[in-house]
C-alpha cells in the first residue's frame, strides 16, 4: 500500500512539474489568435455548465416582455453588446475588428441566437461574464432591470413585435474594413 500511495504522489509531483514547465516556458498558448488546448476547452466549458445549472436564476422572470422593455432592451444591446456580438444584419464575415480579434470567438448573435437558452442562463450570463472568454460582467453597471430587459431581447430576438423590429434594425455594429 505505502508503494501504492508513493506512486500516487510521484505522479502528482510529476504532472505538477511538467504543468510549471509548460507554463514558464511558455508552451501553454497566451496568444488570442491561437487555438486553444483540448483540456483549456473542455476545463472552461464543463465548469461554466456547471455554473449555471447550479446559479443561473430559474422561475419567472420579474419584468414583462413588453414593447417597452423589449425596446429597452435592444437600446441597451446596442450600447454594450452589438460591437462584439454583432447587430441585426450581422453575419461573421461583416463582424467588428473587435468581434474578429476576440479570443474567444463571440457568437454573431444574428445568426446564433440565445433564443433556446432559459432567460436566466442568459441573465447570469450578461450579469456575471463568462470567464476565459471575452464575455465581460455587466451587474456591476447595469441595474437588474436592464440585464432582464437585454435578456428578454435576447429570448425574443428572432420573433419581435414589429415596433421592436424596427428599432432592432437599426443597431448598428462597426464592421471591418474590406
Amino acid at each position: 500500500m505505502r508503494s501504492f500511495l508513493l506512486g500516487v504522489i510521484a505522479t502528482l509531483l510529476i504532472f505538477t512539474a511538467a504543468g510549471y514547465v509548460a507554463v514558464s516556458q511558455g508552451l501553454v498558448p497566451a496568444n488570442a489568435d491561437g487555438r486553444p488546448p483540448g483540456i483549456e476547452m473542455w476545463a472552461a466549458r464543463t465548469s461554466l455548465h456547471a455554473t449555471l445549472r447550479r446559479e443561473a436564476p430559474q422561475g419567472a422572470v420579474p419584468i414583462q416582455a413588453t414593447d417597452a422593455n423589449l425596446v429597452a432592451g435592444v437600446r441597451l444591446y446596442g450600447q454594450n453588446c452589438a460591437v462584439c456580438h454583432g447587430a441585426s444584419t450581422s453575419k461573421r464575415e461583416t463582424a467588428s475588428n473587435i468581434a474578429i480579434g476576440l479570443y474567444q470567438k463571440a457568437p454573431q448573435l444574428a445568426d446564433h441566437g440565445v433564443e433556446d437558452d432559459p432567460v436566466g442562463v442568459t441573465y447570469w450570463k450578461i450579469a456575471h461574464g463568462i470567464r476565459f472568454t471575452g464575455m465581460p460582467a455587466f451587474g456591476a453597471h447595469l441595474s437588474d432591470t436592464q440585464i432582464w430587459q437585454m435578456s428578454l431581447f435576447l429570448n425574443k430576438m428572432d420573433k419581435l413585435p414589429p415596433e421592436v423590429q424596427k428599432v432592432w434594425a437599426k443597431v448598428q455594429a462597426t464592421p471591418a474594413p474590406v
